[in-house]
């Protein structure tokens, strides 16, 4: 489709309920839909769902999925049907959101996921937008509070445009996987990301840095973590915004013993310090005192590090690069890092072992089983 005739389409706002079944029906005569979706997550505790776009037979479709009859879950049947392609940008996170609403996706083509097997030197969307189709998406609304209402007419535009070069953008992606030989291994990448995008996202955690993981310094991170929690929830924050990860490692390795040296702290935000800094200087008054006299509950075990995993996965890296270079394929293709690590993890004893790794599929296990299992048992 020319860029101009995509840049046509018009958009139409879904926002009642007559509305959503016209939509239901286009989406279910489709036989391969645009996806996008925008939630206010970078506004609030927890992120509602509040538009979700759809490119669908010349038709470019925004629902308010905050009106009063408009819910995502009416299209989890044309959704969940392997037959009718559908296609995101960089899905995973999208998926999770999708998930929540009672959605799962079956049918993905993920067009990030393709620029990246392919090596392109530039994956995002406005980048691949700009470079096929010559037109520059609008970038200004990305931190937009998409939960407000009404609805700003720019931000429906926003949104309607990160759909509506999707579904040419997969054809041009589909012929270049095709002719480069690597459209198994991007079917597997996006059978994957679907089973994986079922799962809850993990709660944002600190990484403790150093001297924040002794006994001590791990059970004041806990601590404060869930101060920053009841704070977030208690203000309808995301709980970044509240007081960062970094942050909280920090105060676990201080582990400062007045208000004046907590406010010392790098990223320590003026309203935790006013709303929480007493409770943390109390919490880690308690937590020493416990330390001290021996009552200190025992945290969980850090992870050992693995000498022999990480060989493994050397070498299995270093063999992934010379056998993509042979193969003029970037090195995920041969071998995704995250079935590179399983496999390094629980090495399989034999070739039927290793037909058995999720996502690693026949192909791979044709062209480089035998070399793996060397690579693995050196």
């Amino acid at each position: 489709m020319h860029a101009s005739s995509v840049a046509e389409i018009p958009d139409s706002l879904v926002d009642d309920r007559r509305a959503l079944e016209e939509a239901s029906r286009l989406v279910r005569e489709a036989s391969a839909i645009g996806v996008d979706l925008e939630t206010d997550a970078m506004h609030v505790f927890r992120a509602r769902l509040c538009f979700l776009q759809l490119a669908a037979r010349d038709r470019i479709l925004v629902l308010d999925t905050l009106a009063e009859g408009v819910r995502a879950s009416a299209l989890a049947e044309p959704f969940a049907d392997p037959s009718i392609r559908k296609v995101f940008h960089d899905a995973q996170g999208d998926l999770r959101v999708l998930a929540r609403e009672g959605i799962a996706v079956r049918g993905l083509f993920d067009t990030q996921r393709a620029a990246t097997l392919l090596g392109l030197p530039r994956v995002g969307l406005g980048n691949l937008v700009e470079e096929r189709f010559g037109v520059r998406l609008a970038k200004e609304h990305q931190t937009a509070n998409f939960g407000q209402r009404p609805v700003p007419e720019e931000l429906l535009a926003y949104a309607g445009n990160d759909v509506r070069f999707l579904l040419p953008l997969a054809e041009q992606l589909e012929a270049e996987l095709r002719a480069k030989d690597v459209w198994e291994e991007f079917e597997l990448e996006c059978e994957r990301i679907e089973a994986e995008s079922v799962e809850p996202e993990p709660l944002p955690r600190p990484k403790l840095p150093g001297g924040a993981r002794d006994a001590l310094g791990r059970a004041i991170a806990e601590a404060v973590d869930r101060l920053r929690y009841e704070e977030a929830e208690s203000r309808n924050l995301p709980v970044g915004r509240v007081l960062s990860n970094a942050t909280v490692g920090e105060i676990a390795a201080r582990k400062p013993a007045t208000l004046s040296q907590l406010a010392r702290i790098p990223g320590m935000k003026g309203a935790f310090l006013r709303a929480a800094g007493e409770r943390v200087i109390e919490a880690i008054a308690r937590l020493r005192d416990a330390a001290k006299s021996g009552t200190l509950p025992e945290p969980p075990p850090l992870p050992r590090a693995d000498s022999a995993r990480r060989k493994r996965e050397e070498r299995l890296k270093a063999w992934r690069n010379e056998a993509a270079e042979r193969r003029g394929v970037t090195p995920m293709v041969v071998l995704p890092t995250g079935v590179l690590e399983r496999i390094a993890a629980e090495p399989p004893a034999d070739l039927e072992a290793l037909a058995g790794v999720p996502w690693l599929g026949e192909k791979r296990v044709r062209l480089y089983g035998e070399s793996i299992l060397s690579v693995l048992h050196r």
